[in-house]
């Protein structure tokens, strides 16, 4: 994973949950390919055709709550987002999508501090969010070291091969 992230924003209010993430009814889809196909149909039907490999989503307070259906992270994944930025998370949905190396931040100010379809730039070392100008529009949380080192990896999964194959 890189650890500067650049894409378009796509803002999202409140409470954002796992079904407007990826609907219920398209749990038995597999392939992450065609998962991708259905990213946040929920909330915004045109998002998976407008998503491109490193956007961003950025939203307020409650993202990702609601069941602790996995399927939400992996199509955000799948779809290439590059990073959710929200004030603050469902806490089983902030798991499953660092686990899955999907880069969450915690940032209360940012849905105030950007615009949907500007560029921004996120240093996940530094949790500094840079605005089309250059400028800092937002801090995140700080992401901790064993946190980091699950998103480098690609996952918790990834992360565990390397280090059984690396003999601990």
């Amino acid at each position: 994973m890189e650890t500067r992230i650049t894409g378009r924003v796509f803002v999202f209010g409140k409470n954002v949950d796992t079904d407007q993430i990826y609907p219920g009814r398209f749990v038995e889809i597999t392939d992450p390919a065609d998962v991708a196909k259905h990213v946040m149909e929920g909330a915004d039907p045109a998002f998976a055709g407008a998503c491109r490999p490193g956007d961003v989503i950025v939203a307020e307070s409650n993202f990702g709550c609601g069941s602790s259906r996995e399927h939400a992270a992996v199509a955000l994944k799948a779809a290439g987002v590059g990073a959710v930025v929200a004030a603050s998370f469902g806490r089983i949905f902030y798991r499953n999508g660092i686990n899955l190396g999907l880069p969450l931040l915690v940032c209360p100010d940012c849905h105030d501090k950007v615009k949907a379809g500007e560029s921004v730039t996120i240093d996940m070392e530094t949790g500094e969010i840079t605005g089309p100008s250059g400028e800092v529009v937002a801090r995140a949380e700080k992401v901790s070291d064993y946190m980091m080192d699950i998103l480098r990896n690609g996952g918790i999964k990834p992360m565990l091969q390397r280090r059984l194959s690396q003999g601990g």
